[in-house]
């Protein structure tokens, strides 16, 4: 079931969602959209959030919530598949045994790479095989911010995600609608219309770096309460004569 929206809900989640949608043409006429679902409260959010604009666009797509079932026994999908039932949507599952390769087959210590680019492999293959062209994630704003400095600290380069990225391999189109969204505004959203989340099983969850940067994010935000819109300004605009490039690399 969809609930009006508020003024303030429509400002800062409907518009800046629309407008990023059109800015990078990320759905167009006839696309079938799978929208990857983790029982978290960003994917569950972009899923609410298109079901409106689908109403709304000048234009025809279709929504394909999908999720993925990772193997853990302790975890309760029912929550999940309710809510999308009551948008009006079918819930498509494909079964995984993720988490016995990433713990007990590799018993990674640090598992969260392995395991995303195990689950984003899946997930563009079963987009596929249901006759998708275009894959949605929820990632926003703050995620963005995040792995900038998980790039900068962990990995010695400069990058974040594009909002839009063609996969060759799979033929299809990733998505993040949610880019200009900040991570406080889904959660004031998730609260007011009750939206179901489900707790994350994985014996990493909360302990990654990626914890440690979403804690510096906040202690930075607190002196420079503009951090997020200054971020999302500087991603839009990047002049490649800022950087340092060398026109050779030295021989020694």
């Amino acid at each position: 079931m969809i609930f009006p929206l508020s003024n303030s809900e429509r400002k800062r989640l409907l518009t800046p969602i629309k407008k990023t949608i059109l800015q990078y043409k990320m759905i167009e006429e006839g696309d079938r959209v799978a929208v990857g679902l983790s029982g978290g409260k960003d994917s569950s959010t972009l899923l609410y959030l298109l079901t409106i604009i689908r109403e709304q666009l000048p234009f025809q797509f279709e929504l394909v919530p999908i999720s993925l079932s990772l193997g853990f026994e302790e975890f309760d999908i029912s929550p999940l598949k309710r809510f999308v039932k009551e948008l009006g949507h079918e819930l498509f599952i494909k079964e995984t045994n993720i988490s016995q390769i990433v713990f007990d087959y590799k018993q990674e210590k640090n598992p969260c790479s392995l395991c995303a680019n195990l689950r984003r492999g899946i997930l563009f293959e079963y987009a596929a095989s249901l006759n998708c062209n275009k894959l949605a994630y929820g990632h926003h704003l703050d995620d963005g911010i995040e792995t900038f400095f998980m790039n900068l600290f962990y990995g010695g380069k400069l990058g974040v995600f594009k909002p839009k990225t063609y996969m060759d391999r799979s033929n299809i189109t990733l998505i993040r609608p949610m880019l200009a969204i900040e991570e406080k505004t889904i959660i004031n959203f998730v609260q007011a219309k009750q939206i179901p989340v489900i707790h994350n099983p994985c014996p990493a969850d909360k302990h990654t770096k990626r914890e440690e940067m979403k804690d510096l994010v906040k202690t930075l935000s607190t002196k420079y309460p503009d951090l997020r819109q200054k971020f999302m300004h500087g991603a839009m605009n990047v002049r490649e004569e800022d950087f340092w490039r060398m026109e050779e690399k030295p021989r020694f």
